[in-house]
């Protein structure tokens, strides 16, 4: 029979193990999508030559996805000849609301096997803490994970539609001039997914001189 004294020890102790199985749960749910994860290949995305305010591809899974942007006013943007904050409404269509996505103007790879990157905008300031000020994003992260949306920026409609404006950020940072290499607005897999390529979309930039 227990002492009246071993039976505060004994229910504290059970309350720690419950809470240690609460946070290996939660650890687990947020590491077993990055663990999981499979490459759905590729997003069939051939890069325009010339810069334009919209593209569409079909991926490897068969999903048709757009990428459009578009100025404050609605009218296509003129990719050209960005200015840092400059504001852009950056929309995209058709894509996997099940992959998170990072949206910034990142390098153009040489390959389509190849992340895009390094990027400008990098994670969203704030959004580890779930504080990201959305009203001057140089990037956005974009995801419908329950373990990590409180912590992104935007998430995606049922049919993998979103919608973001991005500040334009200057031109250069370490390792990256966009005024010197190809540059683009990009789409591409968060660190949950950082490996597939079908969710990369590709609007080349070029910053007014």
């Amino acid at each position: 029979m227990l002492s009246t004294r071993s039976r505060p020890v004994r229910i504290a102790l059970i309350a720690l193990l419950i809470i240690a199985a609460l946070v290996l749960v939660a650890a687990a749910a947020v590491v077993a999508p990055i663990l999981l994860h499979r490459s759905a290949g590729g997003s069939g995305q051939a890069v325009p030559d010339t810069i334009v305010s919209a593209v569409t591809a079909t991926g490897a899974d068969d999903r048709t996805r757009t990428l459009t942007a578009q100025n404050a006013d609605g009218a296509p943007a003129a990719l050209d000849a960005l200015e840092p904050g400059q504001q852009l409404q950056i929309d995209g269509g058709g894509f996997d609301a099940g992959i998170g996505i990072y949206v910034a103007i990142c390098a153009i790879p040489a390959t389509a096997d190849e992340k895009p990157g390094p990027c400008l905008g990098g994670i969203p300031e704030g959004a580890q803490s779930g504080d990201a000020d959305l009203s001057h994003l140089s990037s956005a992260w974009v995801t419908n994970d329950w373990a990590w949306s409180n912590f992104a920026t935007h998430t995606f409609t049922e049919d993998g539609d979103f919608s973001v404006e991005l500040t334009v950020p200057e031109p250069e940072i370490d390792g990256l001039d966009c005024r010197v290499q190809r540059c683009a607005i990009a789409t591409r897999a968060d660190h949950t997914a950082s490996s597939d390529r079908v969710q990369d979309l590709l609007l080349p930039v070029a910053y007014r001189e």
